[in-house]
Formats: structure tokens, sequence, C-alpha cells
């Protein structure tokens, strides 16, 4: 497996990567796409791309942080996505549950980052939260796309459309949860050569974890749930987004 979305460069994970890793790799996880979205986390991500050959970046700034950012912080970040392991641009977009209060910044800062992506031909990870008619409307600008709706948490009926872009659907630990209707919809809905597995730990944690620090091992259980509501083998689903990842990050 890989977990193509994890924060293994942030606290409580960074101080003990290594063990985490070491966990995961028992797990079954081979390879990890280590995501660095602000200036603080973007040195801690390199510095275990350069420790850890199974470490791949994906650098970028989050919409929480655009408005504060300078623009010394774009020259850091242009410097950093020049490193041998950087395979993806992310993760960006737009976030209203959390800052509604800076929307026209988010949406100033999205425009530059897929520009620049589309310029270093990088797939983009793409945030989205109590956002998704307005993400929609600035990616399709873009399309073609490629790269991931990361941990999708819009409406079933929307998957279609982002899958039109080119985009690839994410599922990280909620679709485990046991009142996650429309994740466990999605899981069933997204056609297989375009799901993409993530844990996004340290947070959401899979059940029977929920609530506690998540770890890229915990990968195993969101590709158990999603086999079950597919109607699957865990085979099968771990064979298919395996491929789907390496294809997609060059991994």
């Amino acid at each position: 497996m890989i977990d193509t979305h994890v924060h293994l460069n942030v606290s409580p994970l960074f101080e003990e990567a290594d063990t985490y890793i070491q966990a995961a790799f028992d797990a079954g996880v081979e390879s990890f796409i280590v995501v660095g979205f602000d200036p603080q986390t973007i040195p801690p991500a390199i510095a275990l791309a350069d420790r850890h050959q199974t470490v791949k970046l994906a650098l970028g700034f989050h919409p929480t942080v655009v408005h504060t950012l300078t623009d010394e912080d774009y020259a850091m970040l242009e410097a950093s996505l020049s490193h041998p392991s950087v395979r993806a641009f992310g993760e960006i977009g737009l976030d209203l549950h959390w800052d509604k209060s800076h929307i026209e910044s988010q949406i100033t800062h999205l425009h530059r980052q897929l520009k620049w992506a589309q310029s270093l031909d990088l797939p983009v990870v793409i945030h989205m939260r109590d956002a998704t008619q307005a993400t929609y409307d600035i990616l399709q600008q873009y399309a073609p796309l490629k790269g991931v709706m990361h941990c999708y948490s819009g409406s079933l009926e929307m998957v279609p459309q982002f899958l039109d872009l080119g985009l690839h659907i994410g599922l990280d630990g909620p679709v485990t949860f046991k009142n996650a209707r429309v994740p466990k919809e999605v899981a069933s809905a997204v056609p297989l050569d375009r799901l993409l597995l993530e844990t996004d730990a340290p947070y959401l944690a899979p059940h029977p974890h929920r609530g506690k620090t998540n770890q890229p091992a915990y990968l195993d259980l969101i590709a158990d749930e999603i086999a079950r509501l597919r109607g699957t083998s865990k085979a099968t689903i771990i064979r298919a987004t395996t491929h789907n990842a390496q294809a997609l990050f060059n991994v």
C-alpha cells in the first residue's frame, strides 16, 4: 500500500517518525507521500525525504495559511519544489470550515498555485472543506487536471464532475466512521482506477481509533472498510489503489 497523504512532518509523528514508518512497513505500507503545507512543515518534510527513500513529497500552501504568507515564504517554496523527492503540489484549495474571513485571499492563492503546478507538470493535491462548488468552479478553469481531491468531503453527486476534470478521489479515516453515510457512498461509487488511500495522519484516525493520534499503519483499516463496502477483496483494493498512486505520483 501507499499512504498518499500523511503528515509525518508534524507533531506528534515527526519526533518518532522512524518508529511510525517501521510500524507502517509492518502493516504493509511501502511508501508515503508526506505533505508540507506551510512554511513550518516544509523543512521537516524535506528532512524526512532525505532520510528515507520511501518518503516522497507534496509541497504547497494550505488555504488557511495563505493570508499570512510573504514573498520570502513563496521563495522558500520555490526552492523546495526543486527537491528530487517532490511528486506533487499541495495541499492547496479552499476551506470555509476553519476560515471564512479570508476567502478572497484563498481564491487568489489557489489560482496562483494551480498555475504554478501546471507549469511544473506536477499533480495537485486539493483540500476542500465546505467549499465544494466554489472549488469546482475554479478547478474547471484548469482542466484537464491531474491530481487528487484529498479526503473528499463533497457530495456523491459531485464525484463525477471532479472525475471529469481528471482528478482522483482520496479517502481517509472518515470512511470507517459508523455515521459517515456520504463517504461510504462515495467509496462504493468511485471507479476503482480513480481511487486513492490516505490516512491524513496524525489527523482523522479511523475506527476503532477515532479521536486518537492517527498513523500510517492504520491505512490497512481504511482498505478493509472500502473492500467491505464494495463487496470485494482487500487485495483487490490494495492492488488497484497502489497502481493508481504509482502512476499519479511517479512512485
